[in-house]
C-alpha cells in the first residue's frame, strides 16, 4: 500500500516541514505492473504475499477489480508491505519501502510454480527475496517463458543474475549501481550483454535500448507536464510487457525470439502509456486503458 505525502521538496535531516496533502494509494512494484499490463489488455496472474489486515484485503480488491488472478497471492500474519512516498511539487518522488509479508515469499510453492510454467512472460520486481526470484527464473526457464526483471530496489544479486533474464529494465539511477557507470548508454550496454535485451528508462529524457550488448537507439519521451511520477516505470515495464505479449510470438520464447523492430514498437507504446501516467496522481489509479494509448498512436 502506498502512503503518499505532497510535499515542496525533501526536507533536510532533522527539519520537520509541512506537506499539502496525503493519501493511500494501492501500490507496490508488482501491483503497479500487474495493473499496467491489465489495462493494457494482458491476461495476468500476480504472485507474492499480503497480511491478513485492511491493507491486504483491499489490494485483493483491486486484483479482482482489473480481473487479475491471485491464485498465487499468500495470506502470511505478516502485516502488507508499504511504500512511503514523497511526491514533490516539481512531481519528482522518492520512495521507503518496508517489505512486510513480501520478505516472507523466500521460496515458490506448487500453484506458484505451475503459474510461471503456464506463462508467457515472467515479470518480477527485487520487492521479493532474491531466493524468490532465482526459484522463478529457473521454472521459466524449463519452460521457455520471457522473463523481465525490474531491478528496484537494487539488491545485492548473484553472479550472472541480470544476465540470465531476457530482458532488464532499470531507471538512470538503478543502472548506475548494477554496473558503476554513469553514462546510461554504456550501463545499457553492460546489462544487455549475453543476448540480454536492456532498456535504460531516463524519465523526461526517454530510454535506451541495447541488445546483446549493443545500443539499438535512444528512444525519446513524449513531452507532457507532469504532475506525478510515482509508477511512472511500472507503468512503462507493464504497457511494454502486454504490448509484446499482444503480438503472438512463438510459443518458446528467449530474448533472441523478439526482434527489434517488435521491441521498438513495444517501447514505443510503453513511452506513451508512461507519458499519460504522470499526468495524473498517484500510482495504479493514473495508469491509462489501452484505448487511450491506442488513440494517440492511430
Amino acid at each position: 500500500m502506498d502512503l503518499v505525502v505532497r510535499q515542496p521538496r525533501l526536507p533536510k535531516p532533522g527539519e520537520t516541514m509541512f506537506g499539502s496533502g496525503y493519501s493511500t494509494v494501492p501500490g507496490g512494484k508488482g501491483l503497479n505492473q500487474a495493473v499496467a499490463a491489465a489495462r493494457q489488455g494482458g491476461a495476468v496472474d500476480f504472485m507474492g504475499a499480503v497480511g491478513n489486515d485492511a491493507n491486504g484485503t483491499e489490494l485483493r480488491g483491486v486484483l479482482a477489480l482489473h480481473g487479475i488472478g491471485a491464485r498465487g497471492l499468500a495470506d502470511v500474519p505478516e502485516p502488507t508491505g508499504t511504500a512511503h512516498i514523497s511526491v514533490l511539487d516539481s512531481g519528482e518522488n522518492s520512495i521507503v519501502v518496508v517489505s512486510g509479508a513480501n520478505a516472507t515469499v523466500t521460496a515458490l510453492d506448487a500453484e506458484q510454480e505451475a503459474t510461471i510454467a503456464q506463462a508467457r512472460f515472467l515479470v518480477m520486481q527485487c520487492e521479493l527475496p532474491v531466493s524468490a526470484l532465482v526459484a522463478g527464473i529457473r521454472i521459466a526457464r524449463a519452460n521457455r517463458v520471457f522473463t523481465v526483471l525490474t531491478p528496484a530496489p537494487v539488491l545485492p544479486l548473484p553472479e550472472g543474475f541480470v544476465g540470465s533474464v531476457d530482458l532488464v529494465v532499470p531507471n538512470q539511477i538503478e543502472a548506475t549501481e548494477l554496473t558503476g557507470e554513469a553514462d546510461p548508454v554504456r550501463a545499457a550496454e553492460l546489462l544487455s550483454a549475453h543476448r540480454t535485451w536492456a532498456i535504460v528508462t531516463l524519465g523526461a529524457g526517454g530510454c535506451v535500448l541495447a541488445f546483446d550488448g549493443t545500443v539499438v537507439g535512444l528512444a525519446p519521451a513524449r513531452p507532457v507536464k507532469a504532475v506525478d511520477t510515482t509508477a511512472a516505470g511500472d507503468t512503462f515495464v507493464g504497457a511494454l510487457v502486454a504490448r509484446l505479449a499482444a503480438f503472438g510470438l512463438p510459443l518458446e520464447l528467449s530474448a533472441a525470439a523478439i526482434s527489434e523492430e517488435r521491441m521498438i514498437d513495444a517501447v514505443r507504446w510503453a513511452t506513451v502509456a508512461s507519458s499519460i501516467s504522470v499526468t495524473r496522481a498517484g500510482a495504479t489509479s493514473s495508469m491509462p486503458s489501452l484505448a487511450e494509448v491506442a488513440a494517440i498512436l492511430a
